[in-house]
């Protein structure tokens, strides 16, 4: 054949062995860069892949928007916003020339006129109850006040003329009345006692203005108390949330994932008076009596026990013989109050109140604002380190003027405690004449008209020396003398003097 030739020809070997070479390499190539484009191929794929995984995994976000969505909806409706206004009167004076401008009013001038003009508020607040045509809305005591005119705006817009029904400043809640025959929603109140911390929340109400508004977040701390000084309403314990709250969103409900409503907001916690995730709320638990004092008799009822009390050190605990016990210490009782009718004296350490144990004095205030005036409750108190069972009927809380006005028959009416070296270099005190100081005297009580003072060092009472607290409410409780005598060692002088039971 002829093909055969050639390649057996010695010349062409040479030149038939560079060719066949010239297109194995070529095949290869070829095969090389398929198989690389495969490769990149398959990596795209890869990547592709990857993609669609994290466009499927919004499904959970979704579920999770759908879920805030449904509270929103749930919550929104039962939610009012609360416009206010305040009638002020406000003294201007009548100015008879130029002269007066400047100078000031002249013997013989007119007196100043009253002026009267309205100041404006808006809050927050939720619709808690109907009956019949009455619809009720729960808020702050601050958002109304004692406003003249409120009026109340729904969230489809719809606005009612409202009057008020009953407010405490005590735990800072209102009560407010609107009338309709038409259908108004009404929130789903929900169980405070049950919210822990961690548990997602909603704000809702009219920040600034911004009506119906919803913020999230969780709750923070829970049984939060505010300083005793900062004029916040103390009667309650507060739920804590970083759910956002500013002025306007006072009285509007917190609801949890659920859409039941678990407390009022109140009041915030800001050096700048915007939040800054320090908000306070009234657990709805706290507020549910409210409601229905409110109705019934235009005012929140709370029981009354009759006491000065506080919490103590662990030293004088030990002292006393309670040990590690909770409770709160009792330092002064009111004559005629049901404490001292049942046989409650200064120096005794309630544990119980009604079978429900004492954790410290803010608790001890709470379970005896709870009980219902008239009725009977059993205490349980340390006295001397022994257990005392005492029946006590409880009275009703007077207002705060009113038991202001009954100091003078607070007995003793002073505060005692140990002299420890904090104290003695505080007040420059030579402990070698005692061991016990008078920290605190309340004016006008039997301690205060005696002329006892603090800083005083009690030496005897009764002509006893009294080196602890529990010799000083021993001595102090004896029932043999009707005046109680005390010496005392003040600035370099020994003074004795003498109080009336």
């Amino acid at each position: 054949m002829w093909f055969k030739k050639i390649f057996s020809s010695k010349k062409m070997f040479v030149v038939n062995t560079a060719v066949f070479s010239a297109l194995l390499g070529l095949f290869l190539a070829t095969v090389i860069s398929v198989s690389g484009s495969g490769g990149q191929i398959s990596a795209q794929a890869q990547t592709s892949e990857r993609k669609t995984d994290v466009v499927l995994d919004t499904g959970a976000l979704e579920s999770l928007q759908s879920a805030y969505r449904g509270v929103a909806q749930k919550v929104l409706p039962v939610v009012v916003q609360i416009d206010v206004v305040d009638v002020v009167k406000q003294s201007v004076p009548q100015f008879q020339s130029p002269f007066d401008y400047f100078f000031g009013p002249q013997e013989g001038d007119k007196p100043p006129l009253e002026r009267e003009f309205k100041r404006y508020g808006l809050g927050s607040g939720v619709i808690v109850k109907r009956t019949g045509a009455k619809v009720y809305v729960l808020t702050n005591n601050h958002v109304v006040g004692e406003a003249d005119e409120i009026s109340i705006r729904l969230y489809d817009k719809r606005q009612y003329t409202a009057s008020l029904v009953g407010r405490d400043p005590n735990k800072d809640l209102a009560l407010v009345v609107f009338e309709t025959s038409d259908e108004v929603p009404v929130a789903e109140v929900g169980d405070s006692d049950r919210v822990q911390v961690g548990d997602i929340v909603f704000a809702v109400g009219n920040p600034m203005g911004f009506t119906s508004s919803v913020t999230s977040g969780i709750v923070s701390a829970v049984g939060r108390q505010p300083m005793p000084s900062s004029g916040v309403a103390s009667f309650t314990d507060y739920i804590q949330t970083d759910a956002a709250i500013n002025q306007g969103n006072s009285g509007g409900p917190l609801v949890d994932i659920y859409g039941k409503v678990i407390g009022i907001n109140t009041w915030i916690s800001s050096p700048s008076g915007g939040s800054v995730g320090l908000g306070f709320t009234v657990p709805i638990n706290n507020a549910k009596k409210a409601i229905e004092d409110f109705i019934t008799k235009g005012k929140v009822e709370y029981g009354w026990l009759g006491v000065n009390i506080s919490d103590l050190t662990v030293e004088v605990k030990k002292d006393l013989g309670i040990g590690d016990a909770g409770g709160s210490f009792v330092y002064n009782v009111y004559k005629g109050s049901p404490a001292a009718k049942a046989g409650i004296i200064p120096g005794d350490f309630i544990t119980k109140v009604d079978g429900e144990p004492v954790e410290d004095a803010t608790h001890f205030l709470f379970l005896v604002a709870k009980l219902i005036p008239n009725r009977t409750y059993e205490f349980e108190v340390l006295r001397g380190g022994k257990p005392v069972r005492i029946s006590v009927k409880i009275a009703e809380r007077l207002e705060e003027e009113k038991i202001a006005r009954q100091v003078k028959h607070l007995w003793p009416g002073m505060f005692v405690v140990r002299i420890t070296e904090e104290i003695e270099k505080q007040l420059d005190l030579p402990k070698k004449f005692g061991d016990l100081v008078v920290a605190q005297i309340q004016n006008d009580t039997p301690a205060a008209v005696a002329g006892i003072r603090p800083g005083d060092i009690i030496m005897e009472v009764n002509g006893k020396k009294v080196t602890s607290i529990r010799e000083f409410y021993s001595a102090l409780n004896s029932p043999e003398e009707r005046t109680v005598m005390f010496r005392l060692y003040r600035q370099g002088q020994e003074i004795v003097v003498g109080l009336g039971r």
